[in-house]
């Protein structure tokens, strides 16, 4: 049964390294019949949550404040897998998706949690220059254990300093594989 995907790619390059995992992705994903939509976050206006406990998850705009998480939330709430794509930035991932996950907490509040569980998964695609990915994943794996979404994998792409340099690894090949194998 095709399954409806949403990549939040956080990387800042269009043309990075992280980007170039999640068109190898989505190529897999969609090349099973799959649907993919990505939001490229750094090219969005999102503000950080304020905190305030004033969203209400079944409202069609969850959250209290109006920006482009207003794109998201839909494809978010239709979703079956839920893509964290981003690069490794001081051991965790960048702002920009971390904001965007924040954000999705709108999603648990008020009259109804849209976010936890409903069979949601997820899969986490990543590049660095580095290779130390031990803290970004143990805080990706108690996300997905709060929320209750089933891992499907993760493709850490480490040694990718410059852009371009991941051509020709096998990670592209991985996260191909990972978005085919989604089910």
């Amino acid at each position: 049964m095709p399954k409806k995907i949403v990549i939040l790619n956080g990387s800042p390059r269009r043309k990075g390294n992280t980007s170039v995992l999640v068109r190898a992705f989505t190529e897999g994903a969609e090349s099973v019949g799959h649907t993919v939509t990505e939001f490229f976050l750094d090219s969005m206006n999102i503000h950080g949550c304020k905190g305030c406990f004033g969203g209400h998850s079944s409202r069609e705009c969850p959250c209290v404040q109006r920006d482009d998480m207003d794109k998201i939330y839909p494809a978010v709430r239709e979703s079956d897998v839920i893509v964290l794509a981003s690069p490794l930035y001081y051991w965790n991932m960048s702002g920009q998706i971390r904001t965007a996950v924040d954000r999705l907490f709108a999603l648990e509040e008020g009259d109804g949690n849209l976010l936890r569980g409903h069979d949601r998964a997820s899969a986490l695609l990543m590049a660095a220059e580095g290779h130390g990915f031990e803290d970004v994943v143990l805080y990706y794996d108690h996300l997905l254990e709060h929320l209750r979404w089933k891992p499907l994998g993760h493709v850490l792409a480490g040694g990718n300093g410059e852009i371009g340099d991941i051509e020709g690894k096998p990670e592209i090949s991985a996260a191909y594989e990972l978005g085919k194998s989604v089910t």
